[in-house]
């Protein structure tokens, strides 16, 4: 296991930051994902930990140790990419065990090493086979396997599964967390997935423009979003544009008590949070479809400024499309400048009454 920090670290390319004033520490076995929009460093960061990329400033340390000027070779980091980058005109045994080779080790123990490591990600009679008959799935097992190999005491995954179909990338991520918790690796993870952030993570790191947004654990950035990018990034958030006189919200629908400044605000609030019941009122908004999903239901509904929310009910509930209703948040959040500035969660006599449905 291993202590990762970093440092200040910022990288230009030019005049353009893609990484600027970053900071982070990770624990001892601790499995942290890098979760941001294309263009948002997280690529970046995870090149110069592994040595691919060199900081224009800051520190890059593992257990105390300096390794920000050493090259990819001379860290004790395992990295796998979202290509596989295996070598065809081997097969997989020798894939694995290239980097062994490298390292002068004797034979024995080079073939004991790789087996191991087949067996680890489920490959344990694949050694011979060549890579170009491998799915996509078991070509990176190899490219997993080939890293741990090496005994790092970091593994970096560089979006490994963005080209796997949503079934394989459901499994192999679920194995990838077993063998990580299994061996104790230290590991950063890099994705666009919030799903697999959600599903993977110790702790989240979002990252916008090459900065942090917020680093929690999982429910925390669900729940307790800190900018209202980070609200919009993560699952999925109603918005609301609106004005604040008074302490109280402006919007017709919504005339909630919000005790900050007079001003513009923006509401946010899940959709299981987002209460809905028919309505006559001139004002009501209007169903624009449902979609059932077994486990619930999503219904879409239209305001009269065009603003579209989307509502999480019951499975047989029956609401359906054209129906008026008329919309209600049992929680929600109110940013001004992207931060912050009011969260309202629901009372427990709203939960218990089962008007939030689990997330």
């Amino acid at each position: 296991m291993a202590h990762l920090a970093i440092e200040g670290v910022s990288k230009l390319f030019g005049t353009t930051f893609a990484v600027r004033d970053f900071a982070l520490e990770v624990g001892d076995g601790e499995l942290v994902c890098l979760l941001g929009p294309s263009g948002s460093g997280k690529s970046t960061l995870l090149r110069m930990i592994g040595g691919f990329e060199r900081p224009s400033s800051g520190t890059i340390r593992i257990d105390a140790k300096d390794v920000t000027n050493l090259p990819p070779e001379r860290r004790p980091t395992g990295m796998v990419f979202q290509s596989h980058a295996l070598w065809t005109h081997m097969d997989v045994f020798n894939n694995i065990a290239f980097g062994l080779k490298l390292r002068r080790l004797p034979k024995a123990e080079i073939r004991e090493r790789v087996e191991n490591a087949l067996a680890l990600v489920g490959l344990a009679d694949y050694g011979r086979r060549m890579t170009t008959q491998l799915s996509g799935g078991q070509q990176q097992r190899v490219a997993l396997a080939r890293s741990l190999v090496l005994e790092p005491k970091i593994l970096l995954l560089d979006e490994p599964f963005a080209s796997l179909d949503q079934h394989l990338r459901e499994r192999l991520r679920e194995e990838v967390r077993d063998i990580q918790q299994r061996l104790g690796i230290t590991t950063l993870f890099v994705t666009h997935g919030q799903d697999e952030a959600l599903a993977l993570a110790d702790r989240i790191v979002i990252m916008r423009d090459g900065c942090t947004e917020q680093i929690a654990p999982p429910s925390t950035i669900y729940r307790q979003p800190q900018t209202a990018f980070v609200a919009g990034f993560i699952g999925s958030m109603n918005f609301v544009e609106s004005h604040i006189r008074n302490g109280v919200c402006e919007y017709p629908l919504f005339p909630l008590t919000v005790p900050v400044e007079d001003g513009p605000v923006t509401l946010a609030s899940r959709p299981e949070a987002l209460a809905i019941r028919l309505s006559d009122r001139a004002n009501a908004a209007t169903v624009h479809r449902t979609v059932d999903f077994g486990t619930h239901k999503m219904v879409d509904v239209d305001l009269a400024d065009g603003t579209r929310l989307k509502a999480m009910v019951a499975p047989d509930d029956r609401i359906q499309a054209g129906m008026k209703v008329e919309p209600s948040f049992t929680s929600f959040f109110a940013f001004r400048d992207n931060a912050l500035v009011h969260e309202s969660m629901p009372s427990k006599s709203d939960a218990e009454a089962g008007r939030l449905l689990p997330v």
